[in-house]
């Protein structure tokens, strides 16, 4: 970069007990820049971020901050306010915002002492305003934050994190839960704002993003740099061989002909609280040797469709059908026992029981497996056996069968939730959010086994923001917005992305 740079690095190391999880990592942002930082599950780069925002206190290192003659500052380390002083800003994946107060107050809050709140709002809107019309960014000031769009929450996080007037801001997954209208959207502001002098660092697992919005890449694997690259010289493969040292790749959908109706939902509605809760009228039909994927933005009534099929939710009305047998009971043990798999959309909530260990958890929804017991009698030793066999078959990582399923990481408990699914070979597979979180090797083999249980001849329903994913495993495409299930007849990407925002049928 010929621009001066504004923020140093150098040789930061963060050690938690026995794990390394940076190793004297040196990086560089220049001003104006966008540096996509790219890495596996566990690599490294929350951790770096968590350094530089004073979250975490280096073992060893120096963060150096430049001012406007190019004279580096050191960053007082370990601490979050010297960080906001400096001028660094970070916008976390999960929205952080008080849903019942408005934009404006969200903005404020942290800025203002609490006396001065009201009688500087006016002051505060106009600064604001200010830096909506300089950035691009716009969202309404006078709703409450849980009335506003996802794309305007979005909006609202990162004009919180300008109207601390910073240098450096850091997005953490910026366009997770966006449409692909509302992603470009978002990067041409962030364009916008470069151009004004704004740095930019910026942590995603999409490459198409991250190949067309980032100016420089920066890689991280078991904790250490291996790797820039400027994004014009860059491609998947490139990213792929330096993220994970090898090339990854999904299989591609061969084209199969589809079977019988492995599960059918007829009329389906459930009454809740809000929209948010409820879905009204859903039909659908999912074949054996067939993916069925629903696209959509969160909270549009994925997890309600989800929890019915699995047996947590009683439907108000309509019928579920599991290979033409009318599900009476919402028993999910029974849903399983019918021949169901179930991959939740929140894997720490519905996926385990933290306190039990690895082992236990491999084994919580397939305890009349004899290979694990005999007349009704747990065998110890067959389920330690079992849960190492199955971490070394699905690459789950951790301290241990016997330790508590609590301290795996998030990718390592996904994976033991798929090797629990995808082990008794069920006939329907719910897949609801199946790589949220993953990296770029982990989240192809999902894809990868979810195309070969469907080439076994399971169903499939995939239930995904992601609609890169929905795109190349779905064999036929359902949008979901406001509780209400619409067929597409397309692939095309614009179509799809308008439908999930409400603005085309």
């Amino acid at each position: 970069m010929t621009s001066p740079p504004v923020l140093h690095l150098n040789g930061l190391t963060k050690t938690f007990g026995s794990v390394q999880a940076a190793q004297s990592i040196s990086l560089e942002l220049f001003k104006g820049e966008v540096l996509a930082l790219l890495g596996e599950n566990g690599a490294g780069k929350t951790t770096l971020m968590n350094m530089l925002f004073g979250h975490y206190m280096p073992d060893s290192g120096t963060i150096d901050i430049f001012d406007t003659s190019g004279t580096a500052k050191p960053l007082q380390l370990g601490n979050p306010q010297a960080a906001i002083a400096a001028g660094i800003g970070m916008v976390h994946q999960h929205f952080t915002l008080a849903e019942n107060l408005d934009a404006l107050d969200n903005i404020m809050l942290g800025s203002e002492r609490f006396f001065d709140f009201r009688r500087n709002k006016t002051k505060a809107m106009q600064k604001v305003q200010k830096i909506m019309d300089d950035s691009g960014l716009a969202a309404p000031m006078n709703i409450p934050v849980g009335k506003l769009t996802v794309g305007e929450r979005q909006r609202v996080e990162i004009l919180k994190a300008l109207y601390q007037d910073v240098k450096i801001l850091v997005l953490d997954e910026p366009t997770a839960v966006l449409t692909p209208q509302e992603a470009d959207k978002l990067f041409e502001n962030i364009t916008t704002m470069t151009k004004n002098g704004l740095s930019v660092i910026f942590i995603s697992h999409k490459l198409r993003e991250v190949l067309a919005f980032s100016n420089r890449i920066a890689v991280l694997r078991h904790g250490r740099k291996v790797g820039e690259i400027s994004s014009k010289e860059a491609n998947e493969r490139k990213i792929a061989r330096l993220m994970v040292g090898e090339e990854t790749e999904i299989s591609s959908r061969k084209k199969m002909k589809s079977g019988e109706a492995v599960l059918e939902l007829d009329n389906l509605t459930i009454s809740g609280s809000s929209k948010r809760e409820s879905i009204s009228n859903v039909n659908l039909i999912v074949k054996k040797h067939e993916i069925l994927g629903i696209a959509g933005i969160s909270g549009n009534g994925q997890t309600v469709l989800a929890n019915a099929i699995s047996g947590l939710l009683k439907p108000s009305s309509g019928k579920i059908k599991l290979e033409s047998e009318i599900l009476i009971s919402n028993d999910p043990s029974n849903i399983i026992q019918a021949g169901v798999g179930r991959i939740p959309e929140d894997r720490h909530k519905d996926g385990i029981v933290g306190q039990m260990t690895v082992a236990e958890n491999m084994i919580l929804e397939d305890l009349s497996n004899k290979r694990i017991q005999s007349r009704g009698l747990l065998n110890r030793e067959a389920i330690i056996q079992h849960c190492e066999d199955l971490s070394v078959k699905y690459d789950v990582r951790g301290p241990g069968a016997n330790a508590s399923a609590r301290l795996l990481s998030g990718g390592n408990i996904q994976k033991l939730i798929l090797a629990r699914v995808f082990e008794a070979a069920p006939k329907l597979i719910l897949a609801n959010q199946p790589t949220r979180g993953l990296d770029m090797g982990a989240a192809a083999d999902v894809a990868n086994r979810l195309l070969e249980a469907r080439q076994r001849g399971s169903g499939v329903i995939l239930i995904s923001e992601d609609l890169d994913e929905i795109l190349s495993l779905s064999d036929r495409i359902m949008v979901i917005y406001d509780g209400e299930l619409k067929a597409v007849e397309t692939h095309d990407r614009e179509t799809i992305g308008l439908m999930m925002a409400g603005e085309a049928a």
